[in-house]
C-alpha cells in the first residue's frame, strides 16, 4: 500500500507553483511519488476511497524537495577520524539534505582511479543516511583513468589549479594549463563530451618570488587572521577564473563549474564568459555569504578555509549574483570539509591557532539551510523559497545530472523530502552536531532560524527531531553514460 504526506505547507518546486499549496503526496512502496493531491478537498476524497499503509500530517511545517549539496568532503577510507560516510550523511539528513556529492580529495586513496571508486562505494554501502554519488579526480598522470571513472559512474571530473594544503597535496595534486588541455584533448578523441569539468579556483602568482615573499609575511604573525587573508589574495581567483573562462570559450560544448567561489572580483568576468555562450557555471558557500573577515577573532583557525572568507563588503556582490533571475552564481554547496581539532590547530600548545599550518575548512553540512535562509532574510531583497529551491536543490541536480529523478516534487520523482519550520529559531550547539568532529564548526552559539524537522529519502524517514535517525538507507548513485543517453542506476 501506499504512503500518504500530507502538509498545509507545501512546495513542489515544479516550476508551475510558485507558492505554498495544502495538500497531500502519495509514494508508492518503491519510494517513488505517485500521485500530487493539490487541494484539501483532494486529500478527503482520497482518503475516503483509499486506504494508506501509512499517514503522515507534518501540519504547518513546510514541505519541500530534499536539498541536494553538490560539494561534500567524506574522508573515509583513509581519513575516518575526520569525517566518514555515517556521520557526514547524518549531518546531511539533520539539515535537510536528501542527496549529496563527495569530493575526490580527501580520502585515503583519492578518488583518481576506479579501483579508487570501487573503495569508496564498498565502504559507502550499508553505512549511508542519504543517497550519495562521487565527483572523480582529474590529477597529472591520471589521463588514462579519466574515460573508465566516467563510465564507472562518477558526476563529473574536478581538479585543483594550486596545490591542496599537506597532507593531502601530496595524494591530490594541482593540474597546470598544459595538464588541463591535454586531459580535454583525451576526452574529446574517447567522443566523451558529457562530462562536467569542475574547478577549484585559486591560481598561484607566476612569479615564485612573489608567492615566496607574501608566504614570508604571513609567518610574522601566523595567528592572526589579517595574515592569512594576505597568503590567499582575490588575485589567486581572478587569475584562476581567466583560464577557465578560455577554456570554457575555446570548448563550447564542455560544462565547465567553478567550486566554492569566495571573490565578488570573479563574476564580472564570469559573467561575460556566460553571456559569450560557455557552458561555464558557478556555485559560492554559506561561509562566504555569512562570515566576514572581520569577525574572525586571533587563534580562530575554525574559520580557515581555501578560497578565504573574505571582508563583509565582498558579500552583497554574491549575494545579487545569486538573486538575480540570470546572475552568474548558479548554485549554494556547503564545502563541508571537517577534520581533526589537531589537524585544525585547535589542541592546546603552542601551536595552537597558527593560521599557517591549520588544515583549511569549514564544517557545517548540517547548517547550511538555516546559515543561508537566516542570512537571506536580512537582505535589502528578500531571500525567498523558490530561490532556496533554485540554489540549494534544483540547479545542484541539474549540474550533476539528477533531474530527471530528483530536485522537485512531481510524480514520478524520488519521494525526497525536507520538512521544516523557517520561522522557528535555535542557537548552536556543537553537542547537537552529527559530523566526526563537533567543535571544528565557527557557527558555535550563532542564533540561526530555519529548523529541519524531519528528512524523507525514496520515502523513508531517515532523520526526525527529538527522534533521531533512522536505518541507513542511503543509496549510492552512479552515472551510467553513452554518447547520447545518461541514465543512473541506485545501488
Amino acid at each position: 500500500m501506499d504512503l500518504l504526506f500530507l502538509s498545509r505547507r507545501i512546495f513542489l518546486g515544479d516550476g508551475n507553483q510558485e507558492k505554498t499549496l495544502h495538500g497531500g503526496i502519495v509514494v508508492d512502496t518503491e519510494g517513488i511519488i505517485r500521485r500530487v493531491l493539490r487541494t484539501p478537498q483532494e486529500v478527503n476524497t482520497y482518503l475516503y476511497n483509499t486506504e494508506s499503509e501509512a499517514v503522515y500530517d507534518f501540519g504547518d511545517l513546510l514541505l519541500m524537495p530534499g536539498l541536494i549539496d553538490a560539494n561534500v568532503h567524506i574522508n573515509e577510507p583513509g581519513r575516518k577520524d575526520w569525517e566518514g560516510f555515517a556521520t557526514a550523511t547524518k549531518a546531511a539528513a539533520a539539515g535537510g539534505f536528501t542527496t549529496i556529492i563527495d569530493r575526490p580529495t580527501n580520502a585515503t586513496p583519492t578518488t583518481v582511479s576506479v579501483q579508487a571508486l570501487k573503495a569508496k562505494t564498498s565502504i559507502a554501502r550499508g553505512k549511508i543516511y542519504v543517497d550519495v554519488g562521487f565527483w572523480g579526480g582529474l590529477v597529472p598522470g591520471n589521463k588514462d583513468q579519466l574515460v573508465p571513472l566516467l563510465a564507472a559512474g562518477v558526476m563529473g571530473l574536478q581538479c585543483t589549479l594550486c596545490d591542496s594544503a599537506p597532507p593531502v597535496g601530496a595524494e591530490f595534486a594541482a593540474v597546470n594549463e598544459a595538464q588541463l588541455k591535454e586531459a580535454l584533448k583525451h576526452l574529446e578523441d574517447a567522443a566523451e563530451s558529457e562530462a562536467v569539468i569542475a574547478f577549484h579556483a585559486e591560481l598561484p602568482p607566476k612569479e615564485t618570488g612573489q608567492l615566496k615573499e607574501i608566504e614570508s609575511e604571513s609567518k610574522s604573525s601566523t595567528k592572526t587572521y589579517a595574515s592569512f587573508l594576505h597568503t590567499r589574495p582575490a588575485a589567486m581567483e581572478l587569475s584562476a577564473m581567466q583560464l577557465i573562462c578560455e577554456l570554457a570559450a575555446s570548448h563550447p560544448q564542455r560544462r565547465f563549474h567553478v567550486m566554492n567561489l569566495s571573490s565578488a572580483e570573479t563574476l564580472p568576468l564570469l559573467q561575460h564568459c556566460q553571456q559569450q555562450g560557455a557552458q561555464l557555471s558557478a556555485e559560492t558557500c554559506p561561509h562566504y555569504l555569512s562570515l566576514c573577515a572581520e569577525q574572525v577573532p586571533d587563534c580562530g583557525t575554525e574559520f580557515k578555509t581555501w578560497p578565504p572568507i573574505r571582508e563583509r563588503s565582498n558579500q552583497a556582490a554574491l549575494w545579487q549574483a545569486l538573486l538575480c533571475p540570470k546572475g552568474s552564481l548558479q548554485q549554494i554547496a556547503s564545502d563541508h570539509s571537517a577534520a581533526t581539532p589537531g589537524a585544525r590547530c585547535q589542541t592546546y600548545g603552542r601551536g595552537r591557532g597558527n593560521f599557517s599550518n591549520a588544515f583549511p575548512g569549514i564544517s557545517s553540512l548540517q547548517l547550511s539551510l538555516p546559515i543561508v535562509w537566516t542570512r537571506g532574510m536580512q537582505l535589502e531583497r528578500k531571500l525567498s523559497l523558490p530561490d532556496v529551491h533554485r540554489l540549494m536543490c534544483w540547479q545542484p541536480a541539474q549540474l550533476c545530472g539528477l533531474s530527471g529523478f530528483k530536485g522537485r516534487i512531481a510524480e514520478g520523482y524520488d519521494a525526497d523530502f525536507c520538512i521544516w519550520d523557517p520561522s522557528e529559531e535555535f542557537t548552536v550547539s556543537v553537542d547537537e552536531l552529527h559530523t566526526a568532529n563537533k567543535s571544528t564548526t565557527p557557527y558555535a552559539a550563532q542564533r540561526l532560524c530555519g529548523v529541519v524537522h524531519a528528512t524523507v529519502v525514496r520515502g523513508l524517514h531517515v532523520y526526525q527531531q527529538f527522534e533521531g535517525f533512522g536505518q541507513p538507507l542511503g543509496k549510492i548513485l552512479l552515472r551510467k553514460s553513452s554518447h547520447k543517453v545518461v541514465k543512473f542506476v541506485r545501488l
